[in-house]
C-alpha cells in the first residue's frame, strides 16, 4: 500500500443514468469536480467500456485513474461507495499497464495508429471467413489462418474477450501476451499461443477484396485493413488505482479458479 497526497479530484461519468447520478452525488459531497488536467486523480464512473475510454484518453499522463462501478461488468472497477473517497484514493494500490500499439494499414494505403489496454482484434466483415497470415518477430507462424478473427490480448485483457474466445488467462507480471484465434476453421488444431511481451505480431489479410477484415483496438475500429502491426508500447503507461483488497492481480488470479 502506497501513501500519496490526493486532494483535487476530477469526476467523469459514462452516459448511463446511474453513472450520472453518482457523479452529481460525489461532486456535491466533495465540493465539485476539478478539470482533469489539474486533478491529482480521476474518478471514472461507469463500466469497463467507459474505463477503457478514459484510460486511452489519459494514457501516458501522470494522472492515476480510479474506477467505480456504475456499469455492468466492472472488472477494472472498484466498488461504488461515496464514503471516505479521499482516504480510499490515497491508500489505493497503483498499477501501471503498458498498452498495445496497433498500426493498421487499410486498402487505400493509409495507416491508423491506436492504443489498446485490453486487446487488438481482427474480425471478418462479411459472411466470408477471413484468411490471415500470422507473423511473430518476422517469422511466419501461421501461413493461412481461416477464421472469424484473431486477437492479441494483454494480461489485463486476457479475462475479457480473449477468455470468451477460449484463450488463456494470463496473470499480471508474467510478461506474456495471449494470441488467440476466433472460431478457427483451419488449422483445425491450432488454439493460439502465449508470446513474450516484447513480441512483434503482424497480421496480413489475404483475399482482402473478397474477404474484408476490420481491426479493433479495444473499441476503436478500423475497417478494410490489409496489414496490422502490434507491439506492446513500454514507453507509455496507463495508471490505475485499486482498493488493496480488490487489486486487479488478485481478480485475474481468482478468475482461474472459477467453476
Amino acid at each position: 500500500m502506497t501513501s500519496r497526497s490526493i486532494e483535487r479530484v476530477a469526476f467523469l461519468a459514462s452516459d448511463a443514468p446511474r453513472a450520472k447520478r453518482a457523479l452529481n452525488k460525489l461532486a456535491e459531497r466533495y465540493q465539485g469536480t476539478t478539470e482533469p488536467e489539474n486533478a491529482d486523480a480521476i474518478v471514472a464512473l461507469g463500466g469497463d467500456g467507459f474505463m477503457l475510454t478514459v484510460l486511452r484518453q489519459f494514457v501516458g499522463s501522470k494522472i492515476p485513474i480510479y474506477g467505480m462501478n456504475r456499469g455492468t461488468v466492472g472488472f477494472l472497477m472498484n466498488e461504488f461507495k461515496d464514503d471516505d473517497l479521499l482516504e480510499r484514493l490515497n491508500n489505493a494500490a497503483l498499477l501501471k499497464l503498458h498498452p498495445l500499439r496497433m498500426q493498421a494499414q487499410v486498402q487505400s494505403g493509409e495507416v491508423f495508429d491506436h492504443l489498446a489496454i485490453n486487446e487488438v482484434s481482427l474480425f471478418r466483415e462479411t459472411r466470408q471467413a477471413a484468411k490471415v497470415e500470422v507473423h511473430v518477430d518476422g517469422i511466419a507462424r501461421v501461413d493461412e489462418l481461416i477464421c472469424d478473427g484473431v486477437l492479441l490480448a494483454t494480461p489485463a485483457g486476457s479475462t475479457a474477450y480473449n477468455l470468451s474466445a477460449h484463450g488463456p488467462i494470463v496473470p499480471l507480471g508474467s510478461e506474456v501476451l495471449a494470441l488467440t484465434p476466433i472460431s478457427a476453421f483451419r488449422p483445425r488444431r491450432w488454439r493460439g499461443a502465449l508470446l513474450p511481451s516484447a513480441a512483434h505480431v503482424e497480421f496480413t489479410v489475404r483475399e482482402r477484396k473478397k474477404r474484408p477484415v476490420s481491426a479493433v483496438a479495444d473499441s476503436v475500429e478500423v475497417r478494410d485493413v490489409t496489414h496490422v502491426s502490434i507491439r506492446q508500447d513500454m514507453n507509455v503507461a496507463a495508471k490505475l488505482l485499486f482498493d488493496p483488497e480488490h487489486h486487479l492481480e488478485e481478480r485475474i488470479l481468482n478468475e482461474q479458479f472459477q467453476a
